[in-house]
């Protein structure tokens, strides 16, 4: 009998509809936030398009289905960034309003190990 695998982070939040809420979450407070105005204005006015590639990224890096990857192709995101001059600074700010999404929405212990995930990706980011 072959022992059942441990269910994905997509999985452990519920799914699509959680991963959406999440990345809305996350947007909202960064139209809230004046501390995260230079971020926020890295993005485009209207965060429409920022939210959608967002999710379908997320949907696929936490385990369920590759939308971004069917969509965009790999994502390759520092090369993505490249074009945005990402601090220290900013990858706070970034990790800011993502961490509070977290807080108010998953649960522990998946909320540490995606924090820990979140951070490495936004270091990586800094150029």
């Amino acid at each position: 009998m072959q022992a059942k695998a441990k269910p994905t982070p997509y999985e452990q939040m519920g799914g699509d509809k959680p991963v959406r809420q999440l990345v809305d979450r996350f947007y909202d407070l960064m139209d809230e936030k004046e501390d995260v105005k230079p971020l926020r204005d890295l993005h485009a006015k209207s965060l429409r398009i920022s939210r959608e590639k967002l999710f379908l990224f997320l949907s696929g890096w936490l385990g369920g289905p590759q939308l971004y990857v069917e969509k965009y192709g790999h994502p390759m995101l520092r090369r993505r960034h490249l074009p945005f001059a990402i601090d220290a600074s900013q990858r706070d700010q970034w990790l800011d309003c993502m961490n509070i999404a977290l807080d108010e929405q998953v649960e522990e212990p998946l909320r540490t190990e995606l924090k820990a995930s979140f951070f490495k990706v936004a270091d990586h980011m800094i150029i």
